[in-house]
């Protein structure tokens, strides 16, 4: 793909819809996302790494197209966005929502699936971030939506690899933001809590086998605990597609979305816990520079 096949115009400019583009829409929350779209009069390029599972869970509609995409694989990605070119002329939307869960202490999570871990959260909504850009500086307009979570604003233990993705996702999208705002694309990070998606499935949560004596007691009880909690979340994914359709139609959409009252207490609880932590040192930290000669 190369920039003299790309839209010079933005598409909802051509077809008074927009064109959204959502990675791991086979289920959860990106298939309510690609419902909502389509409910909502839009048009959607839908992903996942089965292509005909995306269709049938999604549904037919006139204005949806099913495409193959493993996001740890940049050819599929290009391959995507051209496919979305091809068919609807451009892109609006990008939701980056595939993702994955490696939970366990950080001592017993092997080395290969904290990678895999980075590999699936971070660095796949960068392969299709990477693909995608061209096409929306050609329009100079869209909106790059990247899922991240509340594990992305505040880390805690069983959750070192899936925090760490999270929070280098964060710093990218947001250092990315002003790098992109100049051709008109805007830019907006979600930080869901917890809600009924599938991610706390056997589907999406691997959790690291046991193998440190010191652990044995606290994994046990904290896979129990996560376990507990698959399919018992408040958060409704449906009414959470709605809130993204609407901030997605708004002139300036907020760089950051606090994605459900429990999201809110988090945000909230971060940033006095940043603010007090400021405070503590401030005298040593305000004399740190060289003395003046």
């Amino acid at each position: 793909m190369t920039e003299q096949t790309l839209p010079t115009s933005p598409t909802t400019s051509r077809t008074g819809r927009k064109v959204w583009f959502i990675t791991g829409a086979g289920r959860g929350l990106g298939t309510d996302i690609a419902k909502a779209a389509l409910a909502a009069g839009h048009a959607v390029v839908a992903t996942g790494r089965n292509p005909e599972k995306v269709a049938q869970a999604v549904g037919g509609h006139e204005d949806f197209l099913a495409v193959k995409l493993d996001v740890t694989d940049p050819a599929d990605a290009t391959a995507a966005v051209q496919a979305a070119v091809d068919r609807f002329g451009g892109i609006d939307v990008l939701v980056n929502n595939a993702g994955n869960f490696y939970a366990g202490f950080f001592e017993e999570i092997t080395p290969q699936d904290f990678r895999t871990q980075i590999e699936t959260t971070m660095f796949g909504p960068m392969n299709v971030t990477r693909a995608a850009l061209p096409v929306l500086r050609a329009q100079r307009s869209g909106l790059l939506l990247t899922i991240s979570s509340t594990a992305g604003i505040a880390g805690g233990e069983f959750l070192t690899a899936y925090a760490a993705s999270k929070f280098g996702l964060e710093g990218w999208a947001e250092s990315l933001a002003p790098e992109i705002a100049p051709f008109g694309i805007r830019t907006m990070i979600v930080e869901p809590g917890f809600f009924r998606t599938e991610l706390l499935t056997p589907d999406s949560t691997s959790y690291a086998d046991s193998t440190i004596e010191d652990y044995t007691e606290r994994t046990e009880q904290t896979v129990k605990a996560w376990k507990s909690m698959d399919g018992q979340q408040w958060g409704d994914p449906a009414k959470l597609a709605d809130a993204l359709i609407h901030l997605a139609g708004l002139s300036e959409p907020p760089l950051r979305f606090a994605a459900g009252a429990d999201a809110v207490d988090t945000f909230e609880a971060r940033a006095k816990l940043l603010q007090d932590q400021a405070g503590a040192q401030r005298d040593l930290s305000s004399n740190l520079a060289f003395a003046e000669a």
